[in-house]
């Protein structure tokens, strides 16, 4: 059964049934980064001096505080990529070994004893090395007329999800109060390179026909009236009195 392409809309969505498209009305060849190959690093840090281990790091604690009295919480993650370091393996070709230096900074809160709350930067330096790691070289050699296009074909990109764990307020060796944080993050390691793709297109996305939806402000108490009655009692999670064999047996009888 052919499909009216005249009818159909192209438009960003999910593709959850086959023949529900018609047939691209064009090949494209789009140039974008593609990933070669990717790596997770997963760590899950706690203060303590001395030089880093991958389960320790000893800027995690923070500078004395004035009198604090509990944490609250920390947030704007965020993750910069300091030093690279590729090293080509020679008895596996496109593969290298890759030494990463990051550096992760985020805020936390906390309230001090005359109900203020105050907040600490912390900035934490790391080094990671992958044994091996597939990110071949471009075959080919690019110029371009654009600065905003990369200069280096192969890119090696971090994605982080991070998270404070806990944090705890504790006295340092000279007695002065002090935040401790617990970090745990997730950082992918991917290597991009510049390709050229060739993928089925239809046309260009066209202008949206409706404006931008605004939702209108409603009162209060008429939202309370359209809310449906909400349950007085939680649901009951209750094992079956007869099994399902015993059933059977039963029946057997019968």
């Amino acid at each position: 059964m052919s499909i009216n392409f005249k009818k159909f809309v192209p438009r960003p969505g999910l593709v959850n049934k086959q023949g529900r498209l018609p047939d691209p009305a064009e090949l494209v060849c789009i140039e974008v980064p593609k990933v070669f190959d990717q790596c997770l690093i997963k760590r899950c840090l706690v203060y303590d001096e001395g030089p880093d281990t991958e389960t320790t790091d000893c800027e995690l604690r923070s500078d004395p505080l004035e009198n604090p009295k509990r944490y609250i919480s920390s947030k704007d993650f965020k993750i910069k990529l300091v030093c690279l370091e590729e090293i080509p393996l020679k008895k596996h070709p496109g593969y290298k070994k890759i030494i990463i230096t990051y550096t992760i900074s985020f805020y936390s809160d906390y309230i001090d004893c005359d109900g203020k709350t105050k907040t600490e930067f912390f900035e934490i330096n790391r080094t990671d090395v992958i044994g091996k790691f597939y990110c071949p070289d471009s075959i080919v050699e690019t110029t371009n007329t654009s600065d905003e296009y990369p200069k280096d074909t192969n890119i090696i990109k971090l994605e982080m999800v991070a998270e404070a764990l806990n944090g705890e307020i504790v006295q340092d060796e000279h007695c002065n109060e002090v935040l401790d944080i617990t970090l745990g993050y997730y950082i992918v390691v991917k290597c991009e390179l510049i390709v050229q793709l060739l993928i089925p297109a239809y046309d260009y996305c066209p202008v949206p026909k409706e404006p931008c939806e605004d939702i209108p402000e409603e009162d209060p108490c008429e939202i309370f009236e359209k809310s449906p009655i909400p349950k007085f009692y939680p649901d009951q999670h209750l094992e079956p009195l007869f099994q399902d064999d015993q059933h059977s047996d039963d029946d057997e009888l019968d």
